[in-house]
């Protein structure tokens, strides 16, 4: 059975009767439902591309929605994102899947080269979290966002047709991977307090608390107490300024992609940017309140893609 949080198909035993379009549909009801950042993002992509983002989207919302279910327990999570991998494997055998979202990933993959894997490391990633709530190095974090975030850019240049087959695609999955890769650090540095208090989680990785003389006892005394060792703001900076570090790289992205595309990312990395600079502005203070970007900022972000859009 497949089930997952907040909609109707998804809690259901019963298979998709609906077609192509009617499971496009659906994705976009549920994208606009759970996504309000990413229905930003769809105005300003081209009308071809939205039905297939929205497909997309719909596939990542929904498996976090499974990995992160409140009203379940690590096992039955496990065994809801087993089904839903198996699930997804028939949108690319050619057998029908049961759920909407995969019969629309079915029908995009016909004309699109996505491929399989990004999908199921995604998915991975969601299995990891019921198994594991510590990284001890910088390397296992990193790790960590190849199944968790990286997927989602690879599947996003694939919606562009590009072949990542040639060293020319070879290097601008790197180059995804780099913004992906900020974008998931930039969230773990912002949500330290909630993914502790929510999921007993921590992605800060142990050698470098130890490096900044700082515990765990440390993360859940500051935490508990709303009080902010300096050690921790000093550590803090050093996460913050290594997110900034792979938004810099992946910022070369914006030349080797359409401008639509390159207007996207410039979004996304602008707005994960505006995260970083809402933890420098509150002192890296991430464990007495979380650092939250402004509804003038994102705004802002919005208005200037949108004048850059009208400008091409």
């Amino acid at each position: 059975m497949i089930r997952g949080p907040d909609a109707g198909t998804e809690s259901s035993d019963a298979a998709f009767d609906g077609g192509p379009d009617e499971a496009l549909s659906w994705c976009e009801r549920y994208s606009r439902k759970h996504g309000e950042n990413f229905t930003v993002v769809s105005w300003f992509l081209p009308r071809e591309l939205r039905a297939p983002m929205f497909a997309v989207y719909a596939f990542c919302r929904f498996t976090d929605n499974i990995g992160d279910d409140a009203g379940a327990d690590p096992a039955e999570r496990l065994a809801r994102l087993d089904a839903w991998q198996a699930d997804l494997e028939c949108a690319f055998d050619e057998t029908p899947p049961q759920h909407p979202i995969n019969v629309a990933l079915q029908h995009v993959a016909r004309s699109k080269p996505l491929h399989v894997d990004p999908f199921r490391r995604l998915i991975e990633a969601n299995r990891l979290d019921q198994r594991q709530s510590r990284y001890d190095t910088f390397q296992d974090v990193l790790a960590y966002c190849d199944l968790s975030a990286n997927p989602v850019g690879e599947m996003v240049l694939a919606l562009w047709d590009v072949d990542t087959s040639t060293d020319e695609g070879r290097y601008r999955i790197d180059l995804s991977n780099a913004t992906c890769t900020a974008l998931q650090l930039s969230n773990h540095w912002q949500d330290v307090r909630r993914d502790w208090l929510d999921a007993g989680r921590l992605y800060l990785p142990l050698e470098d608390l130890r490096d900044f003389d700082l515990s765990e006892d440390d993360i859940g005394q500051g935490i508990e107490d709303r009080r902010c060792p300096a050690a921790f703001r000093e550590m803090m900076r050093f996460q913050v300024d290594r997110a900034e570090a792979y938004f810099r790289k992946g910022e070369r992205l914006l030349d080797e992609v359409p401008d639509e595309l390159a207007i996207d990312l410039r979004l996304f990395t602008d707005g994960g940017r505006a995260v970083l600079r809402a933890i420098e502005q509150q002192d890296y203070d991430t464990l007495t309140r979380r650092p939250r970007v402004s509804k003038q900022t994102r705004a802002w972000l919005a208005l200037r893609a949108f004048v850059q859009l009208k400008l091409l």
